[in-house]
This record gives C-alpha cells, structure tokens and sequence, in this order.
C-alpha cells in the first residue's frame, strides 16, 4: 500500500489506456484528407466509402481519448500535487496552449466532417477535415513540448523551489523536443497506417473485394512502408540526442553496468541489479558503441555513472526491446505487403492472416516506446529540477489502490468494447462492399439532415 508506488501505477495505466487513441486520432485525420482529396480529384465514391468508414473510427477514438485524457488531468491535483506546486508556471500554461489552440479546433470542426457532407460546401466539409487534422497535430505538438520539458528542461530558472520560465521560446524548443515530436508523429503515423491495413485485411479474409476495400488497404501498406524507414533513422537520431542529455536513459536501455569502450548491443538478457550484471546474456561484440559512438572503440556510458540515481534496468531494457522489435516486423510485412499489392496486385492470404494482428501493433510499440522514455526518467519527473518522490501527494495507499482498481477495471471494458465495435464495423463494410448507398450521391446515413423524432 506504498502510496508512491500505487500512484505511480495509477498514472502509468491511466496514460497507457489514454495514449492509445491520440495514437490513432493525430495521423487518422490526415488518412481522411487524403481519402476527401482523393474523391475531390477523381470523384470516385469508394474514396468517400473509405472516408464514412474511417470517420467513424476517427470519432470513436477521439472520444475515448478526451474523456480518458480529463481524468489523467485530474490526477494532477489529486495525487501528483506537487508537480504544479513545483513547474506549474510552466506546465499550465503548456496545457492551456493545447486546448486552446488545438481541442477546441478538433471537437468544433469534428461535427462537420461527421454530419456536414450534404449540409455544406464540398469545400467547406475538406476545410473542416483539414481543420480537424491540423488540431490533432498541434495537440500532439503541445502535450509532446510539455513532456520533452520534462526530460530536458530548459528556458527556466528556480525561485524559493519554484520554476518560472525566462524564455518561452527555450522552453517549448528544448533541446529534445525536435526528436521527440519527429518520433512521436511518426510513431502516429504508423499505428494508423497498420490499424488501416490490419481493418481492411479482415475485410479482405471476409470475402470483401470492393473498390473502398482495396483503396483503404494499399494506402495504409503504402504509408507503413513510406514511414517505417524514416523512424528508424529518427529513431537512431533521438537516440542519440538521448545518450547526449540523458546518458542513465540510455544506460540502462543498454543495460551497460560499466562505462568502458567496446560495449556489445545485447539482444536479450536478464538484468540483474542486486548483482548488477546480466544473466544469460546474448549479444553482439562492440555492438552498442558503433551505434551510439560510430566507433567499435567508442565509450559508452555505465549505470555505474549514476549509481542510486538511474532509472530500473528491467522494464527499460525489454520495453526498448519491444519497440525496436515491432518497428522490425513493421518494416518486415508492410514491405512484403508493398511487394504483393502493388507488384502482383493481390494479397496473399496467409499475409492477410499476418496484418489483422498488426493492426494493434502501432499500439504496442507506441507503449513500448512511452515506457521506455518514463520509466527511463526516474527517479526524476522533472531531470534535475523535481523527483516523483517528492511529488507526491498525501493520499492513502488504500484510496489510492481503490480507484486504481477501479480504473482498471473500467479500462479494460472501454478496451474490450472498442475492439469488439471495430471488428463489428470491418464485418458490416465487409457485407456491404461497394453495395452501400454512395455518400456523394446523398443517400448515406450520415449524409442525411436528421429526421424529427430522430
């Protein structure tokens, strides 16, 4: 009933439920511009069916992620009061640009592109959906400066134990924002594009061979394979930028207990803290120095640097692992599936098999990748400046272990009933192929003004 560690276990599931859907919402809305574009120079309706298709999961997901999103919030002030009391000056501010500029732009704009196809401009209805994606970019833009403040604080100075910002600029630009924002909306970019491919798969092994079926499903092969390649040189970048301004990060995703030359990249391994070393170690000789330091002879940081003040070995080290083995099988199976689509101009089933789980597998490395980078920040929420430790509100243990209960609970309902309506929906698209009433002839269900009584 460790009030710190409930706390701490509290949020970590909080933010996992809730960054799953800005995961998909921040790139999903560019899918959709794409998709209304498409059908504006081609007037082909299977790109508005591929568009009322993908609107629906669009709105699905923004709503899971707002209302999950305002109880992280929450927390704030509940059990984390010392986190405002301390960078609050900074953090508010931060979180107000966000749903100024970028919330307010999404829910506004979101009722045209769902209801609005036949109430206003054609023009009108692809502003409303470029609107709507440009909001979930600067969201993402806001949250991510916000965080990466967290990880590389700058633009700031202490007064009586609280920070006030000295330079607006330096705090939003800090020094690993760049990377962490290139990162992330790649990250996006690719969870969307594998939940579009993994759908339309399903459709695919459902007997599905309509038009909007095959436009939906090259496009979200075409875009993981486009977007897999460049996160793993940004990736390698960030990781850089990492090893440069959190050397005990990246120590410990390397599980390097000593700082020394010729460090091998360990595949797999048990780390073992109290003996501080590696069981059953399996690794690569001079490995991790010529990818962190260009030189077989180069020197990488140890956990010994940072000896009491370095992030837990285990979950960093395997939850590094898991995003870069994902980011494999990305690059694995959206190239296989560029070779079949756009060579052969088919997809084999035993692919189609593959794709419907990897539609999840954005979810999996975006979480993979998020621990990675808090856990890898302890003891520290803020680097330097404010320890989770001291952070910490005075909240029963067994208050705190109620409402995580709760929580769990309750998300893993939200989970199960999200998945189970999107497989719903690729069934029902399945059946109706091409069959269903055209959008742009004005008789699709969400074309249509509602009816009294409706």
């Amino acid at each position: 009933m460790d009030p710190l560690l409930l706390s701490r276990i509290q949020f970590g599931a909080n933010i996992s439920f809730h960054i799953l859907f800005p995961a998909i919402t921040i790139s999903l809305g560019w899918f959709l511009l794409f998709f209304k574009w498409r059908y504006n120079r081609t007037g082909d309706e299977a790109w508005m069916r591929a568009y009322f298709t993908w609107v629906k999961v669009f709105a699905l997901s923004f709503a899971l992620g707002v209302v999950s999103g305002v109880t992280m919030t929450f927390q704030f002030g509940t059990n984390w009061p010392g986190f405002m009391e301390t960078v609050g000056n900074i953090a508010g501010p931060l979180l107000g640009y966000e749903v100024l500029t970028a919330f307010f732009l999404e829910a506004v704009f979101l009722g045209i592109m769902l209801f609005g196809f036949r109430k206003v401009s054609n023009r009108v209805h692809t502003l409303a959906t470029f609107l709507v994606a440009f909001g979930t970019t600067m969201s993402a833009f806001w949250i991510l400066a916000l965080n990466s403040w967290m990880q590389t604080p700058a633009g700031f100075e202490m007064r009586d134990g609280v920070a006030y910002a000295t330079d607006w600029w330096a705090v939003i630009f800090n020094p690993s924002f760049p990377y962490r924002l290139i990162h992330m909306l790649l990250a996006s970019g690719l969870t969307a594009a594998f939940l579009v491919a993994g759908f339309s798969a399903l459709r695919h092994l459902a007997g599905d061979r309509s038009e909007s079926m095959w436009k939906a499903l090259r496009t979200g092969i075409a875009v993981g394979a486009v977007l897999i390649p460049l996160q793993i040189f940004a990736g390698d970048q960030h990781g850089l930028n990492t090893l440069e301004h959190q050397p005990a990060k990246v120590a410990a995703m390397e599980a390097n207990w000593e700082t020394r030359s010729n460090v091998p990249l360990v595949l797999f391994a048990l780390p073992d803290e109290a003996a501080k070393e590696n069981r059953y170690e399996l690794a690569i000789p001079n490995g991790a120095s010529l990818i962190l330091r260009h030189s077989a002879s180069g020197v990488v940081p140890g956990l010994d640097q940072f000896e009491g003040e370095h992030p837990p070995v285990m979950p960093v080290f395997w939850a590094f692992r898991i995003m870069v083995g994902v980011g494999l099988a990305m690059l694995l199976f959206s190239w296989a599936g560029a070779f079949y689509l756009f060579r052969r101009g088919t997809l084999p089933k035993p692919l189609a098999l593959v794709l419907v789980p990897m539609a999840l597998s954005g979810w999996v490395g975006v979480l993979a990748g998020w621990y990675t980078t808090e856990i890898g920040r302890q003891p520290w929420l803020v680097t330097g400046v404010l320890k989770t430790a001291d952070a910490v509100g005075p909240v029963a243990g067994g208050h705190v272990a109620l409402t995580l209960a709760g929580y769990l609970a309750l998300y893993a309902v939200l989970l199960v009933v999200y998945l189970g309506v999107l497989i719903h929906m690729a069934l029902k698209a399945a059946r109706e192929g091409d069959r269903s009433p055209s959008p742009a002839s004005g008789d699709h269900a969400m074309s249509q003004p509602m009816q009294a009584g409706e």
